[in-house]
């Protein structure tokens, strides 16, 4: 027998997908109704990740993993849904960015076009099955339906820009899914399978002729990955959409992007780790140089950058970069920081997308040109007595301001806020060699760790102070309560991970250390039993 908390795994996938299909029942009208249904959604989302979240992490570490049987069959003949500690970590940050992008919504960009409420809960669905799939090809379904429904957020609204950046984003997204699609298809051809679990096992026993056949597969799988996840050098897409996106669009794709980046540390622990022969650790260089080049590239873009909007986009690339990087080093004990580090510059990134439409309002469009004539030509009035030193700042401004800095500590990885304790771990976790000589490639590493954050700290400062320091009126942006608690909320999540930073790091090293035994993953989803049977043996 079988009961409600079986089930539970499924439910981040279903619960979107039927509410999608409900609001479709609306006119368009009644978006405040579709709001409602929206946020009640997410809520519920939110609660079931971190249930299950709770769940995997009260799973002992060597007893595998809890796994899904669609259907009742076993796999690896029948679709199979695994959580662990990883897909759970992924479900509940899925759910925090989709409660705080949705509520931003709900101020006025949810009537900016039609469907966003559809969309939106289509993306949830595509980007948690995409976390809780357990083979190839249900991934690249998934990965299609978030696809799709990205293609209408990321042109939702109106403008030149938006539609410019939009149909380079659906260019590029479509050369990934083919990609994807042949990747698939080799891998399926030479192996006979598509099951991750079944896949890491059959890897072992590859003939000699097909070695060489998989790593073409797994090459080309990678390229659409890393594509996804903005690395060098196809990402030049990545900061013009992002930056001409609507705020909630971007703050949700600000996860989407470290899909790529879960898919590539899922597969290369599980099918290509130590045990897999020939092919043990396949591609590791290769994601090192990729992600210390994606970190040079999204650095160069941050200091170029003339407008927030971009700068945030350019610290996507940043971000991307340190986790493949730190990927690619093979070191098992980076991989618990690198886990922290992608929640922390998630939700920090996150958070300055929201807050990049708050700041812009207070820019008039003409301020630009006008700040670098003044500059040119120092236009300044040498009379004026300076009598508004000493003014109070409006409360809006000082929110705002605060945000800011927030923000710009969290991406930089500079104390108190957590971005500086998931960079220093990953730092400290790469020069801890146990007496062994410290590898060039690391203290490479660490040095554009610590450039990028030194670049991003000059930027973000730059573009505070003619934000905020060195505006040229005293107008004061209308900002809602709804709009600005996201933000604040995000950043207070940050705050908490500094807080209570043991218990976090405790469960990304315990995260770490089952990805790096995948024989654990492997039985678990092998051997598990169909629902109501007593047998616990495995399947032939």
């Amino acid at each position: 027998m079988t009961g409600l908390a079986d089930h539970l795994i499924i439910v981040p996938i279903l619960l979107p997908l039927v509410c999608a299909a409900v609001m479709l029942l609306f006119d368009e009208r009644r978006r405040d109704l579709k709001g409602g249904i929206g946020i009640a959604t997410t809520v519920a989302l939110l609660i079931v990740s971190i249930v299950l979240l709770r769940q995997a992490d009260l799973t002992p570490p060597g007893s595998g993993v809890r796994t899904y049987q669609l259907g009742n069959w076993p796999a690896p003949f029948g679709i199979v849904l695994v959580l662990d500690r990883l897909s759970a970590l992924m479900l509940v940050l899925t759910g925090v960015l989709g409660i705080a992008a949705l509520l931003y919504a709900l101020a006025r960009w949810h009537r900016a076009g039609p469907r966003f409420h559809t969309l939106f809960q289509l993306q949830l669905m595509g980007l948690n099955g995409a976390f809780l799939t357990g083979d190839l090809f249900n991934l690249f379904v998934f990965f299609e339906v978030l696809l799709a429904a990205s293609y209408g957020l990321v042109l939702h609204g109106d403008g030149t820009a938006r539609v410019r950046a939009g149909l380079a984003y659906i260019a590029i997204n479509l050369t990934a899914s083919f990609l994807f699609l042949i990747g698939v298809s080799l891998a399926y051809g030479v192996t006979g399978t598509l099951n991750m679990a079944d896949l890491a096992q059959r890897i072992q026993a590859l003939a000699p002729g097909d070695v060489a056949l998989v790593a073409a597969a797994a090459a080309i799988l990678g390229t659409a990955f890393l594509m996804k996840a903005g690395a060098w050098p196809l990402n030049f897409w990545l900061p013009t959409t992002y930056a001409a996106a609507s705020a909630p669009a971007a703050a949700i794709f600000a996860v989407m992007s470290k899909l790529g980046v879960y898919i590539i540390l899922r597969l290369w622990t599980l099918v290509f780790g130590a045990d897999a022969g020939p092919l043990a650790e396949f591609g590791g260089d290769g994601l090192l140089v990729i992600g210390m080049l994606t970190i040079v590239f999204g650095t160069v873009g941050v200091l170029a950058s003339q407008s927030l909007p971009r700068l945030a986009g350019c610290s996507v690339l940043v971000s991307s970069g340190t986790l493949i990087a730190a990927i690619g080093t093979g070191a098992g004990t980076v991989i618990g920081p690198a886990l922290y580090y992608l929640v922390s510059s998630t939700l920090g990134l996150a958070a300055l997308f929201l807050l990049v439409e708050l700041i812009e309002r207070m820019r008039d469009p003409g301020a630009d040109v006008l700040a670098v004539t003044m500059e040119a030509y120092s236009e300044t009035n040498e009379d004026d007595p300076g009598e508004e030193v000493g003014v109070a700042i409006p409360a809006t401004i000082a929110i705002l301001g605060g945000s800011f800095i927030a923000c710009a500590l969290l991406l930089a990885g500079l104390p108190p806020l957590s971005g500086f304790t998931g960079k220093f771990g990953l730092m400290a976790a790469m020069l801890k060699t146990g007496g062994a000589t410290i590898q060039a490639s690391s203290w490479m590493l660490v040095g554009l760790l610590t450039l990028s954050g030194l670049a991003t700290l000059i930027a973000m400062t730059r573009t505070g102070i003619s934000s905020f320091w060195a505006r040229m009126d005293d107008s004061v942006p209308r900002v809602r309560i709804i709009e600005m608690a996201p933000v604040v909320c995000l950043l207070l999540l940050c705050l908490g991970l500094t807080v209570g930073g043991g218990p976090a790091m405790r469960y990304m090293e315990t995260t770490a250390r089952a990805l790096q035994a995948p024989q654990d993953y492997v039985n678990g989803v092998l051997s598990a039993p169909r629902a109501g049977s007593t047998d616990r043996q495995a399947h032939p």
